[in-house]
């Protein structure tokens, strides 16, 4: 279950936009910056995935 894509809704850091990413289960823990769907402004995205399958994204201002 852990090589798989999951699409994750997050909240644009900048223009307060829900956008929908795609989260790479493969890899336990990354940090990557992906601009913003609606704004093109960079979103830090700081990504875990536990041994569970259970995902957790957190997004900021990339120089914020």
């Amino acid at each position: 279950m852990l090589n798989e894509l999951k699409e994750q809704a997050v909240q644009c850091p900048y223009c307060g936009e829900s956008i929908d990413v795609l989260i790479d289960c493969s890899v336990a823990r990354q940090d990557y910056v992906e601009d913003c769907q609606v704004c093109c402004r960079p979103i830090l995205f700081s990504v875990s995935v536990e041994t569970d399958g259970t995902v957790g994204v957190d997004v900021a201002q990339e120089n914020g």
